[in-house]
């Protein structure tokens, strides 16, 4: 696994992931915590709900197939109570039911596949570099002006 380049690390985020497949679950959050994430698990989309409406999370990773609630009522529960938080829906289904960003709500689409664990890891540092943010720069122009009003 690879770690963001130099200047490019991503701060630890809380990460809500929800899956009813535990041996699923169990690699996932193996997988964010050695990327130094804090992870909270949940097994369905109630438990799910009740997990976001306590904490705050940086992101939301959710399976699309689960009992009672699926991973778009998930999303669509939870863009209610926060449209900011970034989401990544994985699915084994993504591509036989044209799961997409632009019809899932989520953010990235992953399906589940061989490369998973690469296009999850690669989605989790974009969509978290895409919601820090970004520290203003100190212009060297108004260090110049200062010591200049100041003298």
């Amino acid at each position: 696994m690879k770690a963001p380049a130099a200047g490019q690390a991503i701060p630890p985020a809380r990460i809500l992931l929800v899956d009813d497949n535990r041996l699923g679950l169990i690699a996932r959050r193996s997988v964010l915590e050695e990327l130094g994430h804090r992870i909270t698990t949940a097994s369905e989309g109630a438990e799910a709900l009740d997990e976001f409406s306590r904490g705050k999370f940086d992101l939301l990773i959710t399976d699309y197939k689960m009992p009672r609630m699926n991973g778009l009522e998930l999303i669509r529960k939870v863009r209610e109570l926060d449209s900011k938080v970034p989401v990544i829906l994985i699915s084994g289904y993504a591509e036989a039911l044209g799961l997409t960003e632009a019809n899932s709500g989520a953010d990235a689409v992953i399906p589940k596949s061989a490369h998973e664990v690469q296009h999850l890891v690669r989605n989790v540092n974009r969509l978290l570099r895409r919601a820090t943010p970004k520290k203003p720069m100190a212009s060297h122009g108004s260090k110049a002006k200062t010591r200049a009003q100041a003298g």
